[in-house]
């Protein structure tokens, strides 16, 4: 729905809290174990992920349309999506940009997120966002915009969706 923003939606550090102490999942997570592409000469353990299953129906409860924007991509559907009962969601497609640092310190994701967003108000939640960011949004995409940074160690908590639901609202 184009009268709706948008949130995009890191997965690794807001809803899989990464940075959490290895040996203790965090309360109310559950694990997941997903394979790696391994090769003939070269094998990897699965990749923990923690995922809290409470945050799927909050998301949705948002008044936002949601969107994949992380490194998962569209694997996010099949790994992620599931354990937190939501829907197939879009995602931002960063192609060969993965990765890719700027020299003026903007994230990777920024100019897609902007382009993406094509002029729509959005909210970004991830842990990574720095002021120059923040900057780069604000003087290149003409919407409102809440850049949301969630603590890697800890992720999603429930001022985040306070936060999350108070830009929305601002919005009308």
């Amino acid at each position: 729905m184009a009268d709706r923003p948008l949130l995009f939606l890191d997965v690794d550090g807001p809803l899989n809290p990464y940075a959490a102490q290895p040996e203790r999942r965090p309360a109310g997570h559950t694990t997941i174990r997903v394979p790696r592409p391994t090769t003939a000469w070269e094998r990897h353990r699965p990749l923990r992920v923690w995922l809290d299953p409470t945050h799927g129906p909050a998301l949705l409860a948002l008044p936002y349309d949601l969107c994949w924007a992380t490194t998962w991509m569209a694997t996010a559907n099949r790994w992620i999506g599931p354990v937190l009962g939501l829907p197939d969601l879009p995602h931002v497609d960063f192609g060969d940009t993965l990765h890719r640092h700027r020299p003026d310190l903007v994230h990777w994701k920024t100019d897609h997120l902007i382009t993406y967003a094509a002029g729509r108000p959005f909210a970004w939640v991830d842990d990574e966002q720095s002021p120059a960011d923040h900057t780069h949004v604000t003087t290149h995409h003409p919407a409102p915009a809440l850049l949301h940074h969630v603590n890697p160690r800890l992720g999603l908590r429930p001022t985040d969706f306070t936060a999350l639901a108070e830009f929305a609202a601002a919005l009308n």
